[in-house]
């Protein structure tokens, strides 16, 4: 199961990259909305080999979920390695100069399950795909606006 989104912001490459590189950014935005939160690296920087234990609601259930980051290549993007109870998979975040004032965002997420438990996860998820694709397309959008916002008061 794969799923795409991609946002423009009004951004140089450059000073995008940070943004989406705030990792302890990201962890408070994730205790706030009530997930647990667990760095199981000792990097000093980021770089592969940055891992998380992550714990949340998905579906009704709470879910248990492993990231480790696989590739770091600033001002570019990212790949991280996914996985929880049966579901495999691997996450890019690539940005693109479109010009020296617009970078494009594009997010993919390809899942795959390994047993019965990640068939029928994958199932329920299929089934909300669109409804999920709709959420996940409104919190990009947010989040390039917020960067634009961020830049212009910087």
């Amino acid at each position: 199961m794969i799923f795409e989104t991609k946002e423009d912001i009004n951004a140089p490459i450059e000073q995008v990259f940070p943004y989406i590189a705030d990792f302890a950014g990201f962890e408070r935005s994730a205790l706030r909305r009530g997930a647990e939160v667990k760095r199981l690296d000792t990097l000093t920087g980021p770089g592969p080999g940055m891992k998380w234990d992550l714990k949340f609601q998905l579906r009704g259930k709470r879910r248990e979920f492993r990231l480790e980051m696989a590739q770091y290549d600033p001002p570019n993007g990212m790949r991280f390695h996914t996985s929880t109870t049966g579901v495999d998979g691997v996450m890019h975040v690539d940005l693109i100069a479109m010009s020296r004032s617009s970078t494009r965002m594009s997010i993919k997420l390809e899942m795959q399950a390994n047993n019965l438990t990640g068939r029928l996860l994958l199932q329920s998820l299929k089934l909300a795909k669109s409804s999920i694709a709709g959420r996940v397309n409104t919190k990009l959008y947010e989040f390039a606006r917020g960067t634009e916002e961020r830049l212009r008061n910087a």
